[in-house]
């Protein structure tokens, strides 16, 4: 059986703790960021480290959109132009996409990464909080949608799975998630005619996350991540089946415990609840809540990982020189 959980861990190589603990669990995945990264060696040394420790092929990921968002730079990855800069600047922008995407698939599979947390479907408004706004592809739903599309392709063919955030839409945020709750008062009406646009479009990548922000016109007291309504209105009206991840759930946009905020997630109707800072004390405290995935949430998960492949060999040199030229940088 596997926890209805992906987890982070504490640094660039498993704890003593963490080997005790993760066999027993048996999270879904793990989630890497700066801390666990040093460089390439190490990086897919934890990788491995990580597989045989649980004893099976278990899928990682990261946050590695390109831009602000890279847990994975220099010196020893390349940087990338933020997304909403680059579809500003680029002579082919979905060209452009496509090889950034491809390029930094190649990147992670090279070191034991399958999973990576982007596309992002939302869109750009007036209000868009700075912390998401160049992360983002446009503001014209379909140009959006196309995009994301292609940035999912990308990844498919490099051997890394596609998530799509932040479902069902948090461009009108106007704040920081990370920090406070964000609140969206368009009607239900706007929502469904623009902001939740590009997730019907793309209903069919097979892992998604949700946005911690609250949909008055669709439940005026919970954030989407713990919101039955919203939940339900994912599933049902914007039709997406796949798995559904929470963000990271010790954001400051949700309130209460730990095991409060996972507990009304599972029963929201999330699949997995994401547990990304590596403390170990509340990395018990989220499994022990969240227990055990549910038959339809493991059938979602094997529908995704059904998906991982091999990558198509690429020319990374090749490509990159013409994502170069494509944008103007060299």
């Amino acid at each position: 059986m596997t926890a209805a959980a992906i987890l982070g861990i504490a640094g660039p190589e498993l704890t003593a703790d963490e080997r005790g603990f993760l066999p027993v669990v048996q999270p879904w995945g793990f989630i890497l960021f700066g801390r666990n990264i040093v460089d390439r060696e190490q990086l897919s040394a934890l990788t491995a480290s990580l597989r045989h420790t649980v004893g099976r092929d278990v899928p990682i990921l990261i946050d590695q959109e390109g831009g602000r968002v890279e847990r994975m730079g220099p010196p020893h990855w390349p940087h990338y132009l933020p997304a909403l800069d680059q579809m500003a600047v680029a002579r082919d922008p979905l060209r452009a996409q496509w090889l950034r995407n491809r390029l930094i698939a190649h990147d992670l599979h090279a070191v034991g990464i399958d999973v990576n947390c982007a596309p992002l479907g939302d869109l750009v408004e007036q209000e868009t909080h700075p912390i998401l706004l160049n992360r983002l592809y446009g503001g014209v739903p379909k140009e959006v949608a196309d995009a994301a599309r292609v940035a999912a392709a990308a990844m498919l063919e490099g051997g890394v799975l596609p998530v799509l955030k932040h479902i069902p839409g948090y461009g009108r945020a106007h704040v920081d998630s990370h920090l406070e709750p964000a609140r969206v008062t368009a009607s239900a009406e706007a929502l469904r005619a623009r902001d939740f646009a590009p997730f019907r479009a793309l209903r069919d990548i097979r892992i998604g996350m949700t946005a911690h922000a609250i949909y008055e016109a669709i439940d005026p007291d919970a954030p989407a991540t713990l919101s039955a309504p919203v939940i339900g209105l994912i599933r049902e009206e914007i039709g997406f089946d796949g798995l559904l991840m929470t963000d990271d759930i010790g954001m400051e946009a949700l309130s209460g415990t730990l095991e409060s905020r996972a507990a009304k997630a599972i029963a929201a109707g999330c699949d997995l609840v994401l547990h990304s800072n590596g403390n170990f004390e509340e990395m018990v405290r989220v499994t022990e809540t969240v227990g055990q995935m549910s038959a339809e949430a493991e059938r979602r998960g094997d529908a995704a990982l059904a998906q991982r492949r091999p990558p198509e060999p690429i020319d990374a040199v090749q490509l990159r020189a013409e994502l170069e030229a494509l944008t103007g940088r060299g």
